[in-house]
């Protein structure tokens, strides 16, 4: 679905799901990815995110990435946005997988800062210039130093933002409100900031944020959607009761490297096998039993 940039302002707010990539002997399984996004659409999420790191992106081929954003878009139904995870550290890559997207009739794309190759600020304004100026699709930056290596500056957020009118909004993962709080100072009102990070989500919302791309979600949609939405709506006090309970599970999510605690929990609640690809493998015996008892501490295993 595509929409007139004239209505694309804050059009991304709320709780957008970093959806898990559920394999079966290897392959993309399908009836498991139709089941966790009707679950998410149930349970009333502003959208997923398929194909994002969570999604195990960096494993999955072209073919299977065009295919898990169709599905993704099928099941969905219109129902909630998705936006697909389209970026890379090839212009030419990210070019390919988001036109293929918006073919595939996603809403909107997450374009991760390029990693490993480390380019320029001038090189990231000109990676994320070519895409916006190829596509309809409004697209959301993902800057996430810890993964990528460099972040994407905040002149450089300012400049898409001015230079590119599908650029309206950011991922922002680097677990710095001092950061949130200038590129809310720096950008128009109507350029959106997500929280990366869930154990953040609160204190990025308060200095200027609108909602999160979600791990947490994953397990605990309805909770983090009455959670974000109860800030937005100015019921503080709610939305930080629902904070303190489930900051335990925010933070064994990043146990080990995500997706491996995200897909271990849904394992445990027997919604996906617990299957990675190369070079990720299953948690450690420890972690998971500290993981398991979080799960249960917070109710979110019986």
């Amino acid at each position: 679905m595509l929409y007139p940039v004239s209505v694309c302002a804050e059009m991304f707010t709320g709780v957008y799901t970093a959806l898990v990539t559920p394999f079966k002997r290897g392959e993309l399984d399908e009836p498991a990815l139709k089941k966790l996004i009707e679950l998410q659409v149930k349970a009333g999420v502003d959208g997923i995110v398929p194909v994002g790191t969570t999604g195990e992106s960096p494993t999955v081929d072209y073919d299977e990435h065009v295919r898990i954003v169709e599905l993704a878009v099928r099941y969905a139904k219109g129902r909630c946005k998705i936006i697909a995870g389209t970026g890379a550290n090839s212009t030419e890559e990210a070019l390919f997988l988001t036109l293929s997207a918006e073919q595939a009739g996603a809403d909107g794309s997450l374009q991760v800062c390029p990693y490993y190759n480390k380019p320029s600020q001038e090189g990231l304004h000109a990676h994320f210039s070519e895409i916006a100026k190829a596509t309809k699709l409004p697209i959301i930056l993902y800057s996430i130093p810890s993964r990528c290596g460099i972040e994407i500056g905040v002149p450089t957020v300012v400049r898409l933002a001015a230079d590119c009118p599908n650029i309206i909004c950011i991922k922002e993962a680097g677990g710095d409100a001092d950061r949130v709080s200038r590129l809310r100072a720096a950008l128009p009102n109507k350029f959106t900031i997500l929280s990366g990070d869930d154990s953040l989500t609160l204190p990025f919302m308060a200095v200027g944020a609108k909602g999160v791309i979600s791990v947490a979600s994953n397990l605990i949609p309805r909770q983090l959607t009455k959670m974000v939405h109860s800030h937005l709506k100015s019921d503080l006090k709610g939305a930080l009761k629902l904070h303190e309970k489930y900051f335990p599970l925010f933070r064994d999510l990043f146990i080990e490297t995500n997706p491996v605690p995200a897909k271990a929990a849904l394992a445990m609640l027997g919604l996906v096998r617990e299957e990675y690809r190369l070079p990720l493998v299953k948690m450690n015996p420890e972690n998971r039993r500290q993981l398991r008892a979080t799960l249960k501490a917070t109710g979110v295993l019986k």
